[in-house]
């Protein structure tokens, strides 16, 4: 009985908590939340006293939270006590555990990347691993995050099973206090050239990248390169002070607006800067979002640096955590940010959905300019002034990833290939031809938006008058599709190619061997060193 009271007070407190926010709302609006709350309440008593079997009311209540935000955007949700610590830690970087990022499944965890010299990288445990046990609880019975049971008091111990290469093993080990450094690796690139690595915006990013730069600077760097790649974003203030290393104090960097004027706000730089004058090039590519967003927006806005890659993720929404009743949050959307120039670069509308239900892509942009009269536009993440095709991604180059396909090779690769140093390491031309095999050979759920249609047209009912020959007719099609997607493979070798070495580079020398064999390999990183060698060409696209 005590869930139920629990649960039962949870939506009026989340109610009550738009209301509080809301203040912007007219009277009619108070008597419609309150009219569905008192509808709600006594709908959720009489479902669960008469329901003809056995109901749970803290899964009724999780099903009815999730079906209502899910009506919103995906950055709004609630946050139970577990996840509101999870949130804090994320922020904070640093928790006390196994020391490697895993990936939740149904029924077995997937150790995805061990941190060097942490202590699942000590226990031996490797990338492609498949935690299956944890302690006396088997993964597949537990009902909530398993990875959340990886986490634990210092120096306690924790006994792990888990599957490699279709044996099973088991290992103890013992927790400690990991940090996660926001800047996992700088160094020179040249003699007159330096490398930062900024890989989230948690409380550590700015004091972080600030030692980096003085770091480099005092190595003699006389220009930087600031590799935002793949950084989800994280806290505001911090993407204000990373800027701010760069920019004047008083300089304005993001404005958001919202319905509620209190959440109107002006950010601007507060700290005397590092260096102004350094010429810098920032990287971005499709994963670069939120924070990476507002540095990276506002130092083109500013005409202080030039942005290179490929267009960023577009995520122009804040969240703001609110307190909810029993420890329980609610992160919720308050308002847009805008850069420098004034542009919002919110890619999806949630507001506005298509057929099937999906946020509508923004297609028509409005211009803005920088403050050298540079045009730029909204609508539609970062586009950078020098794009990077290699950093470009796609539908199927997406789909591999999400289906662990480049992931599934990397770990095959490692333990049929002897590495022994990062030079010798080549992808070859044979290496990629046994990839294409690999993916032939594999289930790859991958579905063209042409196949789709076609499936469509031959499950439809209506259609049936057109007969066996227009039937036979798609299979044929369809079977075309399938091998042109072997073929696709070829026609995106070069950015596959990048994903793979990077994959697999890991398995042998982790992420610093990684960023190391980006110094001389990475495509984005030569350019941005060539262009910063370049004066001429470097403050043209500037002006």
């Amino acid at each position: 009985m005590g869930k139920l009271i629990k649960k039962r007070v949870l939506i009026p407190v989340l109610a009550i908590t738009f209301i509080l926010v809301g203040s912007g709302f007219i009277k009619s609006d108070f008597f419609e939340i309150a009219k569905q709350i008192e509808i709600f309440t006594t709908l959720f008593k009489e479902l669960n006293m008469n329901y003809v079997d056995e109901t749970n009311p803290a899964e009724l209540m999780d099903t009815a939270i999730k079906n209502m935000l899910d009506e919103l955007d995906p950055y709004t949700k609630f946050l139970n006590e577990q996840d509101v610590e999870a949130f804090k830690i994320n922020n904070a970087g640093e928790y006390s555990g196994i020391g490697a990022l895993v990936r939740s499944y149904d029924d077995r965890l997937l150790v995805i990347e061990p941190y060097k010299n942490y202590p699942a990288d000590k226990a031996g445990l490797k990338a492609g691993d498949e935690i299956v046990k944890i302690g006396n609880i088997n993964v597949a019975d537990f009902d909530d995050n398993a990875s959340e049971l990886l986490k634990g008091a210092n120096n306690s111990e924790v006994a792990i099973t888990y599957k490699r290469q279709g044996k099973t093993h088991t290992t103890q080990i013992k927790r400690e206090a990991i940090e996660v450094d926001a800047v996992p690796f700088y160094d020179m690139v040249d003699d007159k050239t330096g490398f930062i690595v900024l890989a989230k915006f948690n409380a550590k990013a700015s004091e972080q990248t600030k030692e980096a730069l003085l770091d480099l600077k005092g190595k003699g760097a006389e220009r930087i390169i600031l590799d935002l790649r793949g950084n989800p974003g994280g806290l505001l203030s911090e993407a204000i002070n990373v800027t701010n290393l760069f920019v004047p104090k008083g300089e304005l960097i993001v404005t958001t607006k919202s319905k509620v004027k209190k959440f109107n706000s002006e950010y601007r730089t507060k700290n005397n800067p590092v260096d102004t004058e350094i010429p810098l090039v920032v990287l971005v590519n499709g994963n670069s979002a939120s924070a990476s967003e507002i540095v990276s927006g506002s130092l083109q806005d500013l005409d202080r640096a030039v942005i290179m890659g490929a267009r960023s993720f577009g995520k122009g929404l804040v969240q703001r955590p609110l307190k909810l009743t029993y420890g329980t949050q609610l992160k919720v959307t308050i308002s847009r940010y805008y850069t420098a120039s004034g542009r919002c670069i919110q890619s999806l509308d949630y507001w506005n959905r298509d057929e099937n239900g999906n946020a509508v892509r923004q297609t028509q942009f409005n211009e803005f300019k920088t403050r050298n009269g540079r045009k730029v536009q909204d609508g539609g993440g970062v586009l950078p002034d020098v794009l990077i095709d290699e950093l470009n991604s796609n539908s199927l180059l997406k789909a591999l990833e999400e289906n662990n396909v480049i992931f599934d090779y990397a770990t095959d690769y490692h333990y049929t290939n002897a590495l022994e140093q990062l030079g010798d390491f080549t992808f070859t031309d044979a290496d990629f031809n046994d990839f294409k095999s690999f993916v032939a050979q594999g289930n790859f759920p991958y579905e063209t938006k042409t196949e789709k249609v076609i499936l469509e047209a031959m499950t439809n009912e209506d259609d049936d008058i057109l007969g066996a020959s227009v039937q036979d007719n798609y299979r044929s099609l369809l079977a075309e599709i399938e091998k042109s997607k072997v073929t696709a493979l070829d026609r995106f070798e070069k950015e596959i190619k990048k994903k793979l070495e990077d994959e697999i580079i890991k398995r042998y020398f982790y992420r610093e061997g990684l960023f190391t064999y980006y110094l001389t390999h990475d495509e984005a990183i030569l350019a941005a060193k060539e262009l910063l060698a370049n004066e001429s060409k470097y403050t043209g696209i500037l002006q």
